[in-house]
């Protein structure tokens, strides 16, 4: 019999070149993907969610792959993969799912979350693994204005302008549920729920947000800007290091 299991991944993403297969570049597909060949005795094909890029982490990537092990509970693939994962690759629960669940096409909406420290100082000394994992911001930003940009990409949004190079997406238009910046102590977090995402979307997103705040546009100024779909009107895209995967609804 052949049972379809559905993985939650978590991963730290600096040392990868990305969620999918590549050739000569280490991936986290790849790694799982060898962890199943060990225990199947042949080559098991890993189905993700979507792509992350290189050097972008997850705490709820999802994937699902066709067994024909039914020797051991749905839920035993967790410790019996994670005996033979790097250090940097975790799954975090299994569970079996109808046949014809497919981690990509049936996810309903992804959530990203982007990490910042915001230190003002210069002589404020961020711990390792906090750089490792944040950007650092030299500045409190103001959040009420960021969350009035963010009200502006909800519902269905041509997010053209946000698009990376390379994208090779038919349509640009992207279901946003919400995107909202809020404070953890000394952390600013943005969050960004929608439907798929472009690639470098939601750095760029982020980057341009911070940069019209910083210089203090009005929103309807912003609005005009993003609905030009001019990619040289958007703000930097920031680095991978801040951005996670957290969670996919289906």
């Amino acid at each position: 019999m052949i049972r379809n299991i559905k993985l939650t991944i978590a991963y730290d993403g600096t040392d990868f070149s990305g969620w999918q297969r590549q050739d000569n570049a280490r991936t986290v597909q790849e790694e799982i993907e060898q962890a199943l060949e060990k225990m199947h005795g042949k080559e098991v094909s890993l189905t993700g969610s979507g792509r992350t890029d290189a050097g972008v982490h997850a705490v709820g990537q999802e994937a699902n792959f066709k067994t024909d092990i039914d020797s051991i509970a749905a839920n035993r693939f967790v410790p019996a993969l994670n005996s033979l994962l790097p250090h940097d690759v975790r799954i975090t629960e299994a569970s079996e799912v109808n046949d014809d669940f497919h981690a990509r096409f049936s996810a309903k909406s992804r959530l990203y979350r982007y990490q910042f420290l915001c230190s003002p100082s210069l002589t404020v000394t961020p711990l390792p693994h906090e750089n490792r994992y944040n950007l650092r911001l030299h500045r409190y930003p103001h959040i009420d204005l960021l969350n009035t940009y963010g009200r502006l990409l909800l519902g269905e949004t041509d997010c053209t302008i946000f698009a990376g190079a390379g994208d090779t997406s038919k349509s640009k238009n992207r279901y946003i549920y919400n995107a909202y910046f809020y404070m953890e102590r000394n952390a600013l977090i943005f969050e960004i729920r929608a439907n798929a995402f472009l690639r470098n979307m939601v750095r760029s997103v982020a980057g341009t947000f911070l940069h019209y705040e910083e210089i203090n546009t009005a929103p309807y100024k912003l609005q005009e800007i993003i609905a030009t779909g001019e990619r040289s009107l958007a703000g930097p895209t920031l680095p991978p290091h801040g951005l996670f995967l957290w969670k996919v609804e289906y």
